[in-house]
């Protein structure tokens, strides 16, 4: 198969994909759809659930490494469900239409453009002339979208094995992100003594101690700031005291959203933010599953990344939001992939045609850029023909 046809293919898998509605919990449809597209270019493909993984190359040991060493397996992953449409879509958010050269629709973003691209590059890899040792494995999951205790790829890493770099397919116009802040959600919670509002004096306010603890957010500092991502992000959300007009409230909460880095990583927020605040209210952990994530540029897939990104001046950047990067732990992940991340769950999600041609050939570039067929400097343009 040519380069050419490899490519319409996959441009025409990302606008079915748009086609089919695989909303968080509903991804079957969209599963056996790629199950059976891998299957028709004699990909081998699993499926775990609605988790389709497919894989190509050389079996990787446990002890993969450069050249002399095992092969390495590299994981490509990206996720197959999409949020509800939005009001206001200008074309039926299902039905994908080509429009000033971009294809509109629910997921043509995020992240379906990934997912098209990421399997194209598959098996552009898989039928490379120039063999290089390694393999690459492709999960396409689903409920990354829930960003909560149910998602595909946690579920389904043990059974993948042994793994040695990742690339994380979201929407980051095809430039490098080698770190992404977490999410830690605390809860503050005051304490006071209840009384008639008429006898104030007898009771204790827990909303003006909690009032006293946000101003104090005010001079709370997380420095220093992060060198890709910039300074930790602390929000009061939500305020909840008081049951009745008349009674003065022993009880109020506040809510923080607080977006982390790996310079601030979780258990050092918490422990600054009971240091400074401790005395006015409790401080309880809600939500810390979502951690900052980085990865350093000497890493060999954030190189394959920068020399086969295909664009000049493509340097690695910080992004503010989560994804299924937080599933990974400690392994070596760059996320990367055709799109505008601002178009993501809005009624213009759309994707250029020229980009999602372009980040077929950049995956594949990566894969090859990884495995170690040519040198960190040189920029591929591999080419299947």
């Amino acid at each position: 198969m040519s380069a050419v046809s490899t490519q319409k293919d996959a441009l025409k898998l990302h606008r079915d994909l748009v086609a089919i509605p695989s909303l968080s919990r509903q991804e079957a449809a969209a599963s056996d759809h790629l199950e059976a597209w891998f299957r028709a270019r004699d990909i081998d493909v699993v499926r775990y659930g609605d988790n389709v993984v497919a894989s190509a190359g050389d079996d990787a040991g446990p002890e993969g490494g450069p050249s002399g060493a095992a092969p390495r397996t590299l994981l490509v992953n990206s996720h197959l469900d999409v949020v509800p449409p939005s009001a206001d879509h200008p074309f039926p958010p299902f039905d994908p239409v080509v429009h000033d050269g971009a294809v509109w629709g629910r997921g043509s973003v995020d992240a379906k453009g990934c997912v098209a691209a990421m399997a194209g590059a598959l098996v552009a890899w898989s039928r490379r002339k120039r063999r290089s040792t390694g393999r690459v494995l492709g999960a396409f999951t689903t409920c990354e979208e829930l960003g909560g205790a149910e998602n595909g790829l946690e579920e389904i890493l043990p059974r993948l094995g042994t793994l040695h770099a990742a690339l994380v397919g979201e929407p980051t116009g095809m430039q490098p992100c080698t770190a992404q802040k977490g999410l830690l959600i605390l809860k503050l919670v005051a304490r006071g003594r209840t009384a008639h509002a008429a006898r104030a004096g007898e009771g204790e306010n827990a909303i003006v101690k909690a009032s006293e603890a946000v101003r104090l957010l005010e001079s709370l500092q997380f420095a220093p700031d992060d060198p890709l991502l910039g300074p930790v992000t602390c929000v009061p959300t939500v305020i909840e005291g008081g049951s009745a007009r008349n009674v003065v409230p022993d009880a109020c909460t506040v809510w923080l959203d607080i977006r982390s880095t790996p310079t601030w990583p979780h258990d050092r927020i918490l422990a600054h933010v009971t240091d400074k605040m401790g005395a006015l209210v409790d401080v309880h952990v809600h939500s810390d599953r979502l951690y900052p994530m980085g990865t350093a540029e000497a890493e060999d897939i954030v190189q394959a990344c920068i020399h086969g990104a295909r664009r000049d001046g493509q340097a690695p950047f910080g992004s503010p939001t989560v994804s299924d990067w937080v599933h990974l732990g400690r392994l070596p992940a760059v996320k990367i992939g055709p799109g505008d991340s601002r178009l993501s769950h809005t009624p213009r999600e759309h994707l250029p045609i020229a980009e999602l041609e372009e980040a077929i050939f950049m995956y594949a570039d990566i894969m090859e850029a990884y495995h170690g067929s040519v040198s960190r400097t040189e920029l591929i343009h591999y080419n299947t023909k």
